[in-house]
């Protein structure tokens, strides 16, 4: 189901899976080598954006809510010079399968979200989290496992 045409910019390297529900406002964006993979049953909820220059990977039945950004790069910065100029690193980005990550989530380059995690409202995911753990706050850190 898609409910609007999503917007995408740079290369075009994005792979769909089936039956997602795709809501309004997406951005998706690819650079360089960037790609973006979305599996099976993948919901991207109004307003999501990816943006990738080495590649997010979300697994099968992963929801991911609302103003949720999910970006593999960050650019440099530079002492002379513009930072705009700088060039950019990047590291890849993981999700696992039936995740649940809440509204207005930033995922940071190089983390992977293992299988079953929760992340809670306006996390901000500067590193791993675990299978099965709900994760929280800023920067987001695991709290307990999910269902306990």
């Amino acid at each position: 189901v898609v409910h609007g045409c999503p917007e995408v910019h740079g290369t075009g390297q994005i792979s769909f899976g089936k039956n997602l529900c795709l809501y309004r406002e997406l951005y998706l964006e690819t650079q360089a080598q960037g790609q973006i993979l979305i599996a099976d049953e993948v919901v991207l909820s109004h307003g999501v954006h990816l943006v990738s220059f080495t590649s997010i990977r979300i697994g099968t039945g992963t929801m991911i809510g609302e103003y949720t950004s999910l970006r593999d790069a960050n650019h440099r910065v530079v002492t002379n010079g513009l930072n705009r100029h700088a060039g950019h690193t990047s590291a890849p980005i993981v999700i696992g399968t039936n995740v649940w990550i809440g509204r207005g989530v930033t995922i940071l380059a190089g983390v992977t979200i293992g299988d079953n995690a929760v992340i809670g409202a306006n996390a901000v995911v500067t590193k791993d989290i675990p299978a099965n753990m709900l994760a929280v706050g800023i920067p987001a850190r695991p709290i307990k496992l999910v269902g306990s």
